[in-house]
C-alpha cells in the first residue's frame, strides 16, 4: 500500500477527528462538522481533505460560495486525494454540471479504484450523459468487488443492453439467476426481472427460447404480470410466424380487453391480413367479433376503416346514429380521420344531413335500416341537437365555415347552455380570423360552468390568441394560487407548456420581442428540468427493480426534446434572434415602443409587489429549522424578469444556436425546424450546417416555400464571401450548389421557374416574391409578384394572406395598406386586417349582440 503523502499525514488526534468529521457528514450533523473541521484546520489550516469537507458542509448548509471556494482550494492543496476529488464532483454533481462531475470523479476513481460509492456515482453519470462503454467498465469493476449485490448484477446487464451486446446482458442475468435460491411466491422484483431476460431474448432475435422462458415462468406463475405475459407471447408468436398460435394469442387478449385496437391489428397481422388488400376477410372477421363483443365498439369503428365505398354507409348509418343518440361529444373527432377519403366523408355527410332533415319533422331515424326511418321517439330534441353540433364541426373541416355557424346559431337558440356549441362557435371564428369574436364565445361557454378546469384554460387560451393577454392571465388566475405572486408565476412554477407558448406567441404578435423571448426561454428551462429529473431514477430503478419501465424512461428521455412545445418554441425563438442579427437596431425599437407613462408606472408597481412577495417567500424559507440545504443549486434571482437582456445580447445567434442544438440528433419531419437551422448556421458561417439543414429539409419537400428562399440566399451569401471554404469543405459547398443549381442555372432564372410552376399557389408565389428582394429586384417588381395572390385562380389561406401583408410591411411598400383593405374585403368575417378603430366597433357590436342574447334567455327561462 502507498503511503499517505506528508501534506496529508495528521497526527492521531487529529485523524480521529477527521474520522469523525466523516461520521458526522454523513449523519448530517452540520453544525458540528463544521466545528470538527475548524478544530483540525486551526492546527493545518492547508490541509486539502479537511478543507473539501468544511466547504462540503457550508455548501449544505447553504453558503455555496463559500464553500465552493474552499474545495477548490482543498483540491489545489491535495491533488492525489481522491477525498477531495469526489467532494468536487459531489458539488459539480449538485450544480447539474454532469460532464465535469465526472471528470472529477474519474480523477478520484485513479487514486482509489476500487471505492464503492465514487464507482456507484460514476455509473449513474454515465448513464445520464449515455457514455455506455464506460459503463460497462464501471458496473463490471462493482459487480467484481461486491457480487452479493443483487442490483450490481442487474447494472451490469442493463449496462451491456444500453450498449447495444445482448449475447453478455444475456450471460449475466443467466448467471444471476443461477445463484438465486428461496424465492418467495409471486415476488413483483422477480417477475420483472424474468420479463426483462424475455425482452433480451427477443431484442436478441431468439425468439424460440424467449417464448420457452415465458412458458416455464408463466406455468410456475413466477411472472405475476399476467397481462404482459399474455401480449409479450402474442407478440413473439406473430414474429416466429406461427399463425394458427398467435392468431390465437391475440383472441385471447381481445377477449381480455376488446377495447383496445392494438390487440385487432396484432391479429390481423397474425393472418398476414393487410387491411387495404384484403377487406372482404378483415371485414368479416371484424363483424364475427363485434358479435362476440357486442358492448365494445372498436372492431366497429375498425370496419369503418377497413370498409370499401360500397360498404361503408350501412355501417357508418349505424355507427354514427348510435354516437347521436347517445350524445357523445367526442364523435366527430373519432371519425375525423376517415375524412382522408372523399368518398366517405360525402356518404357521412349525405347521412348526418338526412338524420337532420328527419329530426326537424320530429321523427327519428332508425339504427337497423340504411335509409332514414319516420319512427317518432322522445329523444329527438337531444338527438337533433347532436345532430346539428355534428354537422358544425363537419362542415367547419372542409373549410364551409359560414355554414357551420349557421347550424351554431340554430342548436345555440335550441339549447343556449350547452358549452360546447360555444367553445365549437368560437373554434369556428379563429378559423375565420376573427379572433375577438372568437375568444368571445369561447368565455361564454366558461361562463356556463365556472368550476370548470377544461373551459377555462381555453378560454384564457382564446384570450391570448387574440392579444388580450392581461385579460387571460385574470381568468387563469381563477384556478392558480391566491397567494402566488402572479397567475403567470404559478403557471410556470406548475410548468405549464400551454401557458407559456401560447403567451410567448402573444407578445411576438403583438410585437413585444423581449417579453417573447422570456416565455420560450421558460419553456427550454422546464424540459432541462425534464432531463435532470431522470437522474434519481439511475439509482432506484435498480433498487426496486423496476427494469422494464426504467429502460422505456431512458428511451422516452432520448426523444424528450422533440416534444412539439419545445420544437415550437426553439423555432419561434430561434427566429426572433435571426431578426435581431440581421437588424441591430431592432431591439432599441422593440424597447423604445413600449408602454405610455402611466402604463408603465402601473407595470413597475405590478413588478415590485411581485418581488416583495417573492422576498417574503424567500425569508419564510431561510427560517426553515432543517439546516441541510442540500446540494443541489437554490433557485436563482432572476436578473431579467421581462427579457430585455435576452433581446439586447450580444450574440444572438449562439442564444438561437443552443436553443437548437438539441434537436440536430433527433430525426423531427418539420420543415420549419431546418430551415431555421439552417438560418442560424449559415450566419454564423458553417456552411456545412447550412448545407446538410438544406438537404434534410429537401428530403421532406423539395418544393416548399421556405426551402426555395434558403436556396436562393445561400447561393447569394456564399458567392458574397471573401475567401472560399478551404477543402475539403469548399468542394462539398460547391457540389451542393451545383446540385441545386443544376447546368450553371442563374439564381433569377431558377426564381423565375419557380413562380411559373406554382403561380395557383399563394405560399409558393410569396417564396418568389422573397427570392425577388433577395435577388435585389426592385420593389415594385416585388409587389406585383405579391399582389399576383389576390387573382381569382389563387388559393389564398387566410394564414398567408397575413404573412403577405407582414412581408409587405417589412419592406416598406407604400401598398400594404391597400393590400390589408382588400383583404378585409376578401376575408369579410375576419377581423385580422382590421385597424383598431375598426375593430373596437365590430367588439362594441359583439358585445351588445351578446348582451340581447343573454337577456333574451333570461326572459324565455
Amino acid at each position: 500500500m502507498a503511503s499517505t503523502p506528508a501534506k496529508r499525514a495528521l497526527p492521531s488526534k487529529e485523524s480521529s477527528l477527521f474520522r469523525e468529521l466523516l461520521n458526522l457528514y454523513e449523519t448530517r450533523q452540520l453544525k458540528k462538522g463544521q466545528k470538527t473541521a475548524d478544530q483540525i484546520l486551526k492546527k493545518f489550516p492547508e490541509h486539502g481533505e479537511t478543507l473539501c469537507m468544511k466547504g462540503l458542509i457550508l455548501t449544505h448548509m447553504g453558503k455555496r460560495e463559500e464553500g465552493l471556494e474552499l474545495v477548490k482550494k482543498g483540491v489545489r492543496l491535495d491533488l492525489t486525494s481522491h477525498i477531495v476529488w469526489h467532494v468536487f464532483g459531489l458539488i459539480q454533481k449538485g450544480e447539474k454540471n454532469y460532464e465535469e462531475a465526472l471528470k472529477s470523479y474519474t480523477q478520484a476513481l485513479r487514486f482509489d479504484k476500487e471505492n464503492m460509492n465514487i464507482l456507484r456515482d460514476a455509473a449513474h453519470l454515465q448513464t445520464q450523459l449515455r457514455f455506455y462503454d464506460g459503463l460497462v467498465d464501471t458496473r463490471f469493476l462493482l459487480l467484481k468487488l461486491r457480487p452479493n449485490l443483487r442490483q450490481n448484477w442487474i447494472g451490469l446487464a442493463l449496462a451491456y443492453h444500453l450498449n447495444g451486446n445482448f449475447g453478455e446482458a444475456k450471460t449475466v442475468l443467466e448467471q444471476y439467476e443461477r445463484s438465486l435460491k428461496n424465492v418467495p411466491d409471486h415476488d413483483p422484483e422477480q417477475s420483472d426481472l424474468l420479463l426483462y431476460h424475455v425482452r433480451i431474448l427477443e431484442d436478441m432475435g431468439d425468439l424460440a427460447e424467449a417464448l420457452t422462458l415465458l412458458g416455464i415462468n408463466e406455468k410456475s406463475k413466477a411472472i405475476v404480470d399476467q397481462v404482459t405475459v399474455m401480449e409479450t407471447r402474442a407478440r413473439l408468436l406473430s414474429k416466429q410466424g406461427q399463425g394458427a398460435d398467435a392468431e390465437q394469442a391475440w383472441r385471447a387478449l381481445i377477449q381480455c380487453n376488446p377495447d383496445n385496437s392494438s390487440y385487432y391489428y396484432g391479429f390481423f397481422s397474425s393472418k398476414n391480413l393487410e387491411l387495404d388488400a384484403d377487406r372482404p376477410k378483415t371485414l368479416h372477421l371484424l363483424r364475427d367479433l363485434s358479435v362476440q363483443n357486442p358492448r365494445t365498439v372498436t372492431p366497429r369503428r375498425l370496419e369503418l376503416m377497413v370498409a370499401a365505398a360500397e360498404d361503408f354507409k350501412p355501417l357508418a348509418s349505424t355507427y354514427i346514429l348510435r354516437g347521436l343518440k347517445k350524445g357523445i361529444p367526442s364523435l366527430f373527432v373519432d371519425l375525423k380521420p376517415l375524412y382522408d377519403d372523399a368518398q366517405k366523408r360525402t356518404i357521412i355527410e349525405e347521412l348526418v344531413d338526412g338524420y337532420r332533415r328527419a329530426l326537424e319533422g320530429g321523427c327519428l331515424p332508425d339504427e337497423s335500416a340504411d335509409d332514414v326511418m319516420t319512427t317518432p321517439d322522445s329523444d329527438v330534441p337531444t338527438t337533433y341537437l347532436w345532430t346539428l353540433y355534428f354537422l358544425a364541426q363537419h362542415f367547419s373541416h372542409i373549410g364551409q365555415h359560414t355554414r357551420a355557424l349557421s347550424l351554431l346559431s340554430l342548436a345555440i337558440a335550441h339549447t343556449p347552455t350547452l358549452p360546447e356549441l360555444h367553445t365549437l362557435r368560437g373554434r369556428v371564428l379563429k378559423r375565420l380570423g376573427d379572433l375577438r369574436g372568437a375568444s368571445i364565445a369561447v368565455n361564454e361557454a366558461r361562463l356556463l360552468d365556472g368550476q370548470d378546469r377544461f373551459l377555462n384554460t381555453k378560454s384564457a387560451k382564446y384570450k391570448l390568441r387574440a392579444g388580450l393577454i392581461e385579460e387571460a392571465n385574470e381568468t387563469f388566475g381563477l384556478f392558480t394560487k391566491k397567494d402566488a405572486v402572479s397567475p403567470g408565476a404559478d403557471l410556470e412554477e406548475m410548468q405549464s407548456l400551454l401557458y407559456l407558448t401560447e403567451e410567448g406567441n402573444a407578445h411576438r404578435l403583438q410585437g413585444k420581442l423581449h417579453h417573447a423571448l422570456k416565455k420560450y426561454h421558460a419553456v427550454r428551462k422546464i424540459f432541462e428540468e425534464f432531463e435532470d429529473d431522470q437522474f434519481d431514477f439511475h439509482g432506484y430503478s435498480l433498487r426496486k427493480f423496476t427494469i422494464n419501465i426504467y429502460l422505456n424512461l431512458l428511451s422516452w428521455e432520448d426523444r424528450l426534446w422533440s416534444h412539439p412545445a419545445y420544437t415550437h418554441s426553439a423555432i419561434s425563438a430561434s427566429q426572433i434572434y435571426v431578426k435581431l442579427f440581421d437588424n441591430p437596431s431592432l431591439a432599441k425599437d422593440v424597447l423604445s415602443t413600449g408602454l405610455t407613462a402611466e402604463e408603465e408606472k402601473k407595470a413597475k408597481k405590478k413588478a415590485k409587489r411581485a418581488q416583495q412577495k417573492q422576498e417574503e417567500q424567500k425569508k419564510a424559507a431561510a427560517t426553515s429549522t432543517n439546516e441541510d440545504k442540500g446540494l443541489d443549486l437554490a433557485p436563482l434571482k432572476d436578473e431579467d424578469p421581462d427579457g430585455t437582456k435576452l433581446l439586447t445580447s450580444p450574440e444572438p445567434l449562439e442564444r438561437a444556436w443552443k436553443l437548437l442544438s438539441p434537436l440536430l440528433r433527433l430525426p423531427i419531419r418539420d420543415i420549419d425546424l431546418w430551415t431555421s437551422i439552417y438560418d442560424v448556421a449559415v450566419r454564423r458561417g458553417k456552411y456545412i450546417q447550412a448545407i446538410r439543414a438544406l438537404n434534410y429539409a429537401k428530403v421532406l419537400d423539395a418544393d416548399h416555400p421556405e426551402l426555395h428562399v434558403r436556396y436562393l440566399h445561400f447561393r447569394k451569401t456564399y458567392e458574397s464571401v471573401p475567401s472560399p471554404c478551404p477543402a475539403p469543405a469548399g468542394a462539398v459547398v460547391s457540389d451542393a450548389l451545383n446540385a441545386l443549381f443544376p447546368g450553371e442555372m442563374s439564381s433569377e432564372t431558377y426564381n423565375a421557374q419557380y413562380l411559373q410552376q406554382h403561380t395557383t399557389n399563394a405560399s409558393a408565389v410569396l417564396g418568389a416574391a422573397r427570392g425577388l428582394q433577395i435577388l435585389g429586384s426592385p420593389r415594385d417588381e416585388v409587389e406585383g409578384v405579391l399582389y399576383g395572390t389576390l387573382n381569382p385562380e389563387v388559393d389564398l389561406p387566410l394564414k398567408i394572406a397575413l404573412d403577405v401583408w407582414s412581408f409587405l410591411k417589412d419592406i416598406n411598400s407604400s401598398r400594404a395598406d391597400e393590400f390589408r383593405l382588400a383583404c378585409d374585403k376578401k376575408f369579410e368575417l375576419s377581423t385580422v386586417f382590421k385597424t383598431p378603430d375598426e375593430l373596437a366597433d365590430v367588439m362594441h357590436t359583439q358585445k351588445q349582440n351578446t348582451s340581447i342574447l343573454i337577456k333574451t334567455q333570461e326572459v324565455d327561462g
